[in-house]
């Protein structure tokens, strides 16, 4: 196509803006999230954008797009998104918009092609992807601070009937007549308040690794210097109750002399949740956790032969909210924590499974003295 069919077509859409902005609507008005919109919401920065392709097309230009088209791009992603489009609506009001310069350019017979071609497809193109990546990341953050609000909520409705449950059992103990001397009654009081309790535990557990994975991973890593055996022991000694109720046998196998540059709390918090997941899917077998110290790194390990992990499931298991759905129990944070933790350290961590065999973990902490 010649320079003068280039300016031909940039005074076309100029001329025919109206016609061309009134053929898209009627395009974007078979949406059903569009057919109550007034002309200047559903129109939005589509004007302006047209006016943007005719400048693009007067130059020739196969640069990027100025920026004020750019920041118009992305308030309509937003926009699109108060308005409850979702994201194939976005796209497709784009793509309406490349139907009706294609039919502008076949009614006055003006070929489609090289340098035009390139323009039209990438002042759409960058438009879409403006708009998508900015309705996609808002469309997140309202599903995350609709869950910590969900979360909120739950944990607050579980503490009220648990106080309740739990004032009721020392009612009984005080107020019914031999309570104490009714073996049956005493035990059944017990395993309520031993329940209540653990509940409550769960409920702070699950809080509390929701602040941890919200706040403590974007915190700055204070590293220093370690002795792991003498941290793992310390973590060991707290869950070896949790493993001797299963029959559970748990070993510390790291080496007495390592040390490793880490921030204690993450570090502590990485065993912490492989070593209770491993117990979780153990009952009766065994748990190993081990480490050696490398050139660059320090490996660690947490070794069980428990359940294992479904195939289907292994590149999940580090993701948020991605919990066992056979167990149909926890929020999903643990591992998502340890991925977090680990990578803040500049390190990566790893699973093995086989279903029925148990499965390994091994994550690094580079060796770095900040």
């Amino acid at each position: 196509m010649s320079n003068e069919n280039l300016y031909e077509l940039a005074a076309l859409i100029r001329r025919e803006r109206d016609t061309l902005l009134a053929e898209w609507r009627h395009e974007v008005r078979q949406l059903s999230v569009a057919h109550g919109l007034d002309v200047p919401t559903l129109n939005d920065h589509i004007p302006d954008l047209l006016e943007e392709l005719a400048c693009e097309l007067e130059v020739c230009s196969d640069g990027s797009m100025i920026e004020g088209l750019k920041e118009n791009s992305i308030t309509h992603g937003l926009d699109r998104l108060r308005l409850g489009f979702d994201v194939e609506e976005v796209v497709g009001e784009y793509n309406a918009l490349r139907g009706v310069l294609q039919d502008l350019i076949e009614r006055h017979e003006l070929r489609l092609r090289g340098v035009v071609n390139r323009t039209i497809n990438r002042v759409i193109d960058v438009s879409i992807g403006l708009a998508v990546k900015t309705y996609a990341a808002q469309k997140a953050l309202e599903i995350q601070q609709r869950r910590e609000e969900h979360l909120s909520f739950v944990a607050h409705d579980l503490r009220s009937p648990l106080a309740a449950i739990a004032m009721a059992a020392r009612l009984l103990e005080v107020t019914v007549p031999d309570v104490g001397g009714d073996e049956r009654a005493a035990m059944l009081i017990e395993t309520m308040h031993r329940n209540v309790s653990r509940l409550n535990s769960l409920v702070v557990k699950v809080v509390q690794e929701e602040a941890n994975l919200k706040t403590q991973v974007n915190e700055r890593v204070e590293r220093r210097e370690l002795n792991l055996r003498g941290m793992v022991e310390a973590l060991v000694t707290d869950l070896r109750p949790l493993a001797d109720a299963t029959g559970l046998s748990l070993v510390d196998e790291i080496p007495a002399e390592l040390t490793v540059q880490a921030d204690a709390g993450m570090l502590s918090l990485i065993f912490q949740n492989l070593i209770s997941n491993a117990i979780d899917y153990t009952p009766g077998g065994e748990v190993r956790v081990g480490a050696r110290g490398g050139a660059d790194d320090v490996e660690c390990w947490v070794s069980d032969n428990g359940a294992g992990i479904p195939a289907d499931r292994l590149e999940k298991v580090f993701d948020k909210l991605e919990s066992d759905p056979e167990r149909g129990s926890g929020m999903g944070l643990g591992l998502a924590i340890v991925k977090q933790f680990v990578e803040a350290h500049g390190g990566c961590v790893t699973v093995e499974s086989e279903p029925g065999r148990g499965s390994t973990f091994r994550f690094t902490i580079p060796r770095v003295t900040e």
